[in-house]
């Protein structure tokens, strides 16, 4: 996909964009909503009607009744959720389309469909419950809906790993395994009753045993933003730093979650930075921006990233900028929405609906 800003966006100053933004928005008036990731850039956030997880921005998404446009500061995947759980009165837009998600892109379509059609042997969704993470595509949410499965984000992964078990012998989860693997622990499942499907190899690179013994069988897929994290970087925090507090997402490695003080959804880390008391250390292993942006609002407080001299930025919620949002704003009655199609929109539906209701 090819995209490009016209030159007057290009070339305008962030004051010029901001008074833009201002003036579309006034001109749009309750006509428009802008949803924000709590991962988007500092500048973004003032112009947010709503700043939240992908979970949260889901359920405002889901309530809006009186807008007609839905402005989604964040990556496709977000976008398409908001566009599946609101009616078509609404239309949904990407301010940068090639925000996308690498994670997202690790469980592919025909790679899926080829593990559930090997997974049929044990029951298929007899036996076996999908459970995707909101970090997919609109097809995989559909496949999830049409297979009696659920979406799950960080915020409810327990509730949905619970909703699956209580009804299914297993779960299938996919695509991020470290999120699954520190969900399952929490639940209370052994390693052993976790496996772990390596989309690379025939069979998902697991002997049939090992699957029929399986509680989860989780997708080989990963954060790269989550992963530079290490027990090395909690150990060396603690050390330089004695008494500080370590909040990481379940994204990072489970080894990393063990050793951390707490764990949980950018929402929960946001929540976790607030409650702190004034003069508190916290380390967070999380997206750069979202680091930044709890340094700013808490200067009371020292605040920083876990992994020290790396910067865990995730290229594509950072894609989005002032001069993608004025140029959305001014030219929104132009621009191609966000749109999924059915029968894929009504499948997913499903999926997201139960997420909703957890």
């Amino acid at each position: 996909m090819y995209f490009a800003l016209p030159q007057e966006y290009r070339t305008a100053t962030n004051d010029e964009l901001r008074e833009r933004i201002v003036e579309a928005k006034n001109r749009l008036g309750s006509r428009l909503c802008i949803l924000c990731h709590h991962y988007q850039r500092l500048e973004l956030v003032p112009f947010a009607d709503h700043l939240g997880d992908s979970y949260g921005l889901s359920k405002i998404a889901a309530a809006q009744k009186e807008v007609e446009y839905i402005v989604f500061c964040g990556v496709h995947f977000m976008a398409e959720s908001a566009d599946i759980l609101t009616d078509a009165n609404k239309k949904v837009y990407l301010p940068n389309p090639l925000a996308g998600c690498p994670m997202a892109d690790m469980a592919d379509m025909a790679d899926v469909l080829e593990a559930w059609e090997h997974l049929q042997e044990l029951g298929g969704a007899k036996t076996i419950m999908p459970i995707s993470y909101m970090n997919t595509t609109a097809g995989l949410k559909a496949f999830t809906g049409r297979n009696g499965g659920v979406i799950c984000t960080s915020s409810n992964a327990s509730a949905a790993l619970k909703y699956g078990l209580d009804r299914r012998e297993k779960v299938f989860f996919f695509p991020d395994e470290n999120l699954g693997w520190n969900t399952g622990l929490a639940y209370g499942l052994k390693p052993d009753e976790m496996a772990i499907w390596d989309f690379s190899k025939r069979g998902g690179g697991l002997p049939v045993e090992k699957i029929k013994h399986a509680r989860i069988i989780l997708w080989k897929g990963h954060c790269h933003v989550h992963t530079n994290f290490t027990a090395e970087h909690v150990h060396q925090v603690r050390a330089q730093y004695p008494g500080i507090k370590i909040v990481v997402h379940p994204e990072c490695r489970p080894d990393v979650v063990a050793l951390a003080d707490a764990n949980g959804s950018t929402s929960f880390i946001v929540d976790f930075c607030k409650k702190a008391p004034a003069g508190s250390m916290i380390a967070i292993g999380t997206e750069i921006n979202l680091i930044n942006r709890m340094a700013h609002d808490y200067p009371d407080k020292t605040i920083f990233e876990l992994s020290g001299l790396t910067c865990p930025v995730c290229a594509n919620m950072y894609r989005t900028t002032l001069n993608d949002l004025a140029y959305t704003l001014e030219r929104i009655e132009d621009i191609k929405p966000v749109s999924v199609p059915d029968p894929q929109r009504g499948e997913a539906l499903l999926a997201l609906e139960k997420m909703l209701e957890l």
